[in-house]
């Protein structure tokens, strides 16, 4: 371990005595994030922040019995008409998520598979009145827990912490790279549709 890992576990223990556990757990976090060699461990500050970001919406999207999965697709379905296969791709969900989340939508009544009005060979996914006002709910539920994540930086730091992850998920880190088959725990991606 580092001097500067060092310091910055001890800083996390001191500050975990004096504040309490969510400070606590704030600090030893911040301490996490610079790995062995002293350099930045992005993946931790990454996976962490997405980690929890994640329990939040699940959380206050249950308040209304909604999951974040079956909000997505709602969503996507609310935006145009679309296959369950352009939702699912849309939402990076395989073909077996995708089947078992519509049908959940449709026992709730929220949505229905129709034929499509331009071909009639495939399938859209359609709100239902009901599925319509659940998008809503759902959709004043993200936008506030987006805006509590960026409210918790100062007003100057949002539009840059913004534009530089939009440049990444955009760029450097818009793909992910194909894994020897061998790489253990590591999520393959989905295979191309033919």
């Amino acid at each position: 371990m580092s001097e500067s890992t060092d310091s910055a576990a001890a800083m996390a223990t001191a500050t975990a005595a004096a504040t309490g556990p969510a400070t606590a757990t704030a600090a030893t976090t911040a301490a996490g994030a610079t790995g062995a060699t002293g350099v930045t461990d992005v993946s931790f500050l990454l996976q962490h922040t997405a980690h929890v970001l994640t329990t939040r919406m699940t959380t206050a999207l249950a308040e209304i019995g909604m999951s974040p999965r079956a909000h997505c697709v709602l969503a996507h379905a609310a935006a145009a008409e679309r296959t369950q296969a352009q939702i699912a791709e849309l939402s990076d969900l395989d073909k077996t998520t995708m089947v078992v989340t519509v049908d959940l939508l449709e026992r709730a009544g929220l949505a229905e598979r129709v034929p499509s009005a331009t071909d009639r060979r495939a399938r859209i996914i359609r709100l239902t009145a009901a599925g319509r006002d659940a998008v809503a709910a759902g959709q004043r539920i993200v936008d506030q827990v987006h805006a509590d994540v960026l409210g918790a930086l100062p007003t100057e730091e949002r539009g840059p912490f913004v534009a530089a992850l939009t440049r990444l998920a955009a760029g450097h880190l818009s793909t992910p790279v194909d894994s020897p088959a061998t790489a253990p725990g590591v999520r393959r991606p989905r295979q191309a549709r033919v």
